[in-house]
């Protein structure tokens, strides 16, 4: 069962680890660190980690971001598949300058999670 983070985050936090993968060349990189965040409308990935792969940034597509502290910052965007819990998105993500990056809307509207903060531990839902 994944666990919270407690070295990255204060307090601790869900977070998941993911595989990206290039769909046009089939390069991938696993154990990419993403904060569970349900306030985030999308997913955020760490544009150093998504360069690794060899995603191209979409030409002419950036997009305005704003964070909790009405702070902006435009983020590009790159197409590429997201394997987590078995299940690959493929998509559009915008990359931030982290180094780590944050699971959002896009994809936890698909899965059912329970997160017990007590425990500091979460698990995919099944019904």
């Amino acid at each position: 069962m994944p666990t919270y983070d407690a070295s990255n985050f204060s307090p601790p936090a869900p977070v998941a680890r993911v595989t990206l993968r290039n769909p046009s060349s089939g390069a991938t990189i696993s154990e990419v660190l993403l904060l569970v965040d349900s306030g985030v409308d999308i997913t955020l990935l760490p544009r150093k980690t998504v360069e690794s792969i060899g995603v191209p940034l979409i030409a002419g597509q950036g997009y305005e971001l704003m964070g909790f502290d009405g702070s902006k910052s435009l983020a590009p965007a790159v197409t590429l598949d997201l394997i987590f819990l078995k299940r690959i998105f493929r998509g559009q993500y915008l990359l931030i300058e982290d180094k780590q990056g944050i699971l959002g809307r896009d994809i936890l509207n698909n899965i059912a999670l329970l997160l017990d903060g007590p425990e500091q531990r979460w698990e995919e839902h099944t019904t």
